[in-house]
């Protein structure tokens, strides 16, 4: 799979951090509440004599999660072979119809009042982070890959925005068959996956996305590729106290998981969509997304991403989770 130039940067105008979210997005990042549903929470597998921690959803409530247990997956590795070219989106032109390229409806939606931001990976090698952070006001960079892969930028991509007051996450890119999501999950939190509620640290992300290396499933029938999903969430969940990120394309969802709608009471959405405004048609589950990643080249590093709310909404989330 031959992978898209990445253009030479020149600096836009910084766009106007105006509100765009919607009321539900407003109503639920920045409130804080009790759940009134916390037997629909999915077992995470910890005995009922196991301890119990809150953590915050995407909408704001703080929930009981249990302490999790090994939840039984498939485990039939691929040969791994670059997982240094392996970004948040780095599978899609492969498996999507209409390549690279950014189509006039996506460009023109971004380029609206919704707060910009960029996902980076080793791809990107070190960033001149000077140059960067007037232009942006979030940044995502890769961590790690499976249970064998940690990015060797990561020091510069992600203590670089913290410097420059940035607000910054980082993400894990899922192999599912290599592992279970909880050993997955705990890899992710060991290098650089874990929360801090400081106001400049975002959640983190599971970019659970097209196989770069076999089957587009990896192998799952969906019902295991739920179960898997729930085993890196909830363990997440519980060792971070706030839900991850979920990053992937409606297509994938779909295919992989079934349409799955069960993970938009916890999990925040960050959608990639480059053909279609206002991310396309989401997963069920999800009336809105917190992030949308509408390009996978710029003017800016990396893909291109926007927000779906206001400054302070970005900062509750990267404080309360």
């Amino acid at each position: 799979m031959s992978l898209p130039p990445r253009p030479r940067i020149s600096w836009p105008r910084r766009r106007t951090a105006a509100t765009a979210a919607a009321i539900a997005l407003i109503s639920g990042t920045v409130a804080l509440g009790t759940t009134a549903a916390q037997a629909s929470i999915p077992a995470s597998g910890g005995s009922s004599h196991a301890p119990v921690v809150r953590a915050m959803t995407a909408s704001g409530r703080a929930v009981p999660v249990a302490q999790p247990s090994s939840a039984s997956t498939p485990v039939h590795p691929e040969k791994i072979t670059h997982p240094r070219l392996d970004f948040m989106g780095s599978t899609i032109p492969h498996y999507l119809r209409g390549g690279p390229a950014v189509r006039p409806a996506a460009k023109a939606a971004a380029a609206t009042t919704a707060l910009p931001g960029i996902d980076i990976s080793a791809y990107q090698g070190n960033i001149n982070w000077a140059n960067v952070a007037p232009y942006i006001d979030f940044s995502y960079t890769k961590a790690t890959e499976g249970t064998y892969y940690t990015n060797p930028d990561f020091y510069n991509q992600y203590e670089g925005p913290y410097s420059y007051g940035v607000i910054r996450g980082s993400y894990h890119f899922a192999i599912p068959n290599n592992s279970s999501g909880k050993t997955q999950a705990d890899y992710f939190i060991a290098h650089g996956g874990g929360w801090s509620a400081d106001g400049k640290t975002l959640p983190g992300a599971l970019d659970i996305e097209y196989n770069p290396y076999g089957s587009e499933c990896y192998g799952l029938t969906q019902s295991q590729m739920v179960s898997w999903v729930w085993s890196f969430v909830n363990e997440y969940a519980y060792r971070e106290h706030a839900y991850p990120v979920i990053y992937s394309t409606t297509d994938w969802w779909t295919t992989c998981t079934g349409n799955n709608g069960g993970f938009g009471k916890y999990d925040p959405l960050w959608v990639a969509n480059y053909s279609a405004s206002h991310g396309g048609t989401l997963p069920n589950g999800w009336g809105f997304y917190t992030f949308w990643q509408y390009a996978d080249h710029g003017s800016l590093p990396g893909d291109q991403d926007v927000f779906n709310g206001a400054k302070s909404q970005l900062k509750t989330l990267a404080t309360k989770g």
